[in-house]
């Protein structure tokens, strides 16, 4: 391998969001993540729903009368549905 082509590889504070904290290696220093091996879902077995700007609330708000609409609408066509098979009998 040719000498001096490598960068250098010097260990990095890396801080997340939940609070913890290790060192490893990086060729970028010191940074943060929002996601570690401390909190993530996959490795403690816990959902937790990581809510940026307020995006999950705003879904839920803006979907959260569907359903009943829906069910209204299904419960309405079969009443519509067996008034018809009634009409025909």
């Amino acid at each position: 391998m040719k000498e001096g082509i490598h960068p250098e590889y010097p260990a990095a504070a890396v801080s997340c969001a939940c609070g913890n904290s290790f060192v490893t290696r990086s060729t970028r220093g010191d940074f943060q993540v929002d996601v570690c091996g401390a909190c993530h879902p996959f490795y403690t077995g816990t959902q937790k729903l990581i809510d940026a700007a307020g995006r999950v609330d705003k879904f839920r708000k803006r979907y959260a009368g569907n359903a009943a609409k829906d069910a209204a609408k299904a419960a309405a066509a079969t009443e519509a549905a067996a008034a018809a098979a009634e009409l025909k009998a």
